[in-house]
């Protein structure tokens, strides 16, 4: 029998690391991979908000929840939602517990970096059809050049008519591209720094190469686009300022590795969290606490306007159910604690000098409870305090669920920004817990099964 040495002893004892689910518990891998299938369509179908919002709300139906109203009489166990404008939703189970003890929030955003459309977009360059772009939220401009983009929205003809489009996610649709160009006459675009590689107004998407055959007609390649464009969705130039148009990657979900343990797609920042935190609501039955579950908007450009969490369309919907049970909002706010879920920065060892790795998190870990996001002295932090750090770790171990702890990178290297200060600006205890990602932002981000899976069962755990 091997002595274990004194300092081994105390070692055990003192010193504290974080687990590799995969080393720990490798059986789990397969509940993982069996949940993420479910997952993956969430991904495929919700492209966009309105996407998810569309795809949520039938789920919430499929399993008993019904339209909120103000007016309506609720009790323990009963399941609600709420859609704002299509592109958020709140889901509830009402709990046993008067809403004066608190409730559990738990909020994560749908939308994600993209291409949107200019509102006057079309135009003819040198025989080659284009729509102009304005991008949306953090992206690494050259990532999104040569790569199958799909046209995803919604648009409001002149008679008042809505047109729903979603083309390239068939097999049989057509794509859309932005150029590059070939290494053969890039020198002077290599001594670009790396954001300029591409620019903002050289993210162009060519949509057409084929004239209208008239000879009388100045713009005769634009013209043929926006024919075959009327004659199959009745659209018109002057409707694109009627619209949201957004360009997105048009690559499905897939399985990444030998051992398909990872999942790369368009859009895991922050679905991942939004997938997870709904089919955790859907599964709770009869919660202490009741639970507002929060899809929300905007949150990739500073969450302003009024599906994004500086609105009040959350407090409105609060003051709503608080007034059904007779009680005042703020005594319910100061009760109750919040999941800002957003996912963090996985620690990626090609590019490891960005992280300090004690701090960092790590896939198959587990989710990160990320205390402060912010840049550099914590600007634009939460800052979650030690009360509820403690309150959210023991949630996670008294129900055995792997967690971590991380920062997004080094103390100067940047930063970042979740919804986690508008609800501490509410005076909700709150605390970001999320999956960590790989390529963040990025038109294809990587993700672990394990550390998706574990992230539904904390949420499970947040809810019970």
């Amino acid at each position: 029998m091997t002595k274990i040495s004194e300092g081994k002893k105390l070692e055990k004892e003192l010193a504290f690391s974080f687990k590799n689910i995969a080393k720990e518990e490798p059986e789990k891998l397969k509940d993982a991979i069996k949940f993420c299938e479910g997952y993956k369509e969430f991904l495929n179908k919700g492209k966009t908000e309105r996407e998810c919002v569309s795809y949520t709300e039938k789920l919430l139906k499929d399993a008993g929840y019904e339209p909120f109203e103000p007016d309506m009489s609720l009790s323990a166990g009963d399941k609600v939602y709420y859609v704002n404008r299509g592109k958020g939703i709140i889901a509830s189970t009402i709990g046993k517990k008067a809403l004066t003890e608190g409730v559990r929030f738990n909020i994560a955003h749908i939308d994600s970096p993209r291409l949107d459309l200019k509102p006057n977009p079309m135009y003819e360059k040198e025989e080659l059809a284009y729509l102009k772009t304005h991008y949306y939220g953090g992206i690494r401009k050259y990532q999104w050049a040569t790569i199958p983009l799909s046209m995803h929205g919604v648009v409001y003809l002149k008679n008042g008519e809505k047109v729903e489009l979603s083309i390239g996610e068939k097999e049989s649709d057509t794509r859309f591209v932005i150029t590059d160009l070939l290494p053969h006459l890039s020198a002077k675009q290599n001594e670009r720094p790396l954001k300029d590689g591409i620019k903002g107004e050289e993210l162009n998407i060519v949509i057409g190469s084929v004239p209208y055959a008239d000879d009388d007609v100045k713009n005769a390649y634009k013209l043929m686009a926006l024919k075959l464009m009327n004659e199959e969705y009745g659209i018109t130039e002057s409707d694109f300022m009627r619209a949201e148009i957004e360009m997105v990657p048009s690559v499905k979900a897939t399985d990444i590795g030998f051992d398909r343990s990872m999942i790369g797609a368009y859009g895991q920042d922050d679905r991942v969290c939004a997938y997870t935190a709904v089919m955790a609501e859907i599964k709770t039955k009869s919660p202490e606490h009741t639970t507002v579950t929060v899809l929300t908007d905007k949150e990739e450009i500073g969450s302003e306007g009024n599906t994004g969490m500086a609105s009040e369309f959350l407090h409105h919907y609060m003051e709503d159910l608080c007034d059904i049970f007779g009680v005042k909002v703020r005594n319910v706010y100061r009760r109750s604690t919040c999941l800002s879920s957003d996912v963090n920065a996985a620690y990626d060892p090609t590019f490891s000098d960005v992280f300090e790795p004690a701090n960092a998190s790590f896939i198959n870990h587990g989710p990160v409870i990320t205390k402060y996001t912010g840049a550099r002295g914590k600007s634009g932090s939460n800052d979650a305090s030690a009360e509820t750090m403690a309150a959210v770790i023991k949630i996670m171990d008294d129900n055995k669920v792997y967690w971590q702890i991380g920062e997004l990178g080094k103390v100067d290297e940047g930063g970042g920004g979740t919804i986690a200060l508008f609800m501490g600006n509410k005076d909700v205890d709150t605390v970001d817990v999320g999956v960590p990602v790989l390529a963040m932002h990025a038109p294809f981000e990587i993700t672990s099964k394990l550390d998706v899976f574990y992230t539904y069962k904390a949420f499970r755990a947040f809810y019970k």
